[in-house]
């Protein structure tokens, strides 16, 4: 039974060998968001010559001072479809993105497309939100296993929230309020290391 167990172990491991040598596999982190002390993280697989799947993972649990909160998480899985070769030059993307968040306190004059950022500074919001986009990118081979990776993403978000008369005290002014949100829906300046 043992040499029948590491017989297939070997199998297995040499049927697996060429996927290996053909760059299936790449990890990644977002500088843009690591900037902006966001914890994230991404695995990238390839499913095709062509084409690839993209899966990025975001947290961020922070309360700084002044009571100002920006809190999150999100998913956001990406197909992709690279113009030459998988992992390198020019690629398309269409992702979907969800989480949640619970934000406050940041002020800012941000306003456009019915999106007013605006009110970040003086009320808190928080909620849940889905949505999808499309996106173009660009991957820069920096060496054998080292890649920089740059992405722009435009979409839509659906989200659903409560709005809080103050950053810090619990007095709710809005309750399951919803927005639809149309512009910028990812940005990313990825270091990545291609198995």
């Amino acid at each position: 039974m043992k040499a029948l167990f590491t017989a297939l172990l070997f199998c297995v491991g040499v049927g697996l060998s060429p996927a290996i040598r053909a760059q299936q596999v790449a990890v990644k982190t977002n500088l843009l968001y690591d900037a902006m002390l966001n914890i994230n993280g991404g695995i990238e697989v390839g499913l095709a010559p062509r084409w690839s799947l993209d899966f990025s993972a975001n947290y961020n649990n922070w309360t700084f001072s002044g009571g100002k909160r920006w809190k999150n998480w999100f998913l956001q899985p990406e197909a992709r479809y690279w113009l030459c070769d998988r992992f390198s030059g020019h690629f398309l993307g269409l992702h979907l993105h969800g989480g949640k968040y619970n934000v406050g306190g940041l002020d800012n004059g941000i306003n456009f497309l019915g999106s007013d950022f605006s009110q970040l500074g003086d009320y808190r919001y928080q909620g849940w939100f889905a949505g999808a986009g499309v996106a173009y990118g660009y991957a820069f081979i920096l060496g054998m296993h080292w890649n920089l990776e740059l992405e722009l993403g435009l979409g839509y978000a659906y989200t659903r929230f409560d709005k809080f008369e103050c950053v810090g005290c619990g007095r709710r002014m809005e309750r399951d309020k919803t927005h639809h949100y149309v512009g910028p829906t990812k940005a990313a300046v990825n270091l990545v290391y291609v198995f």
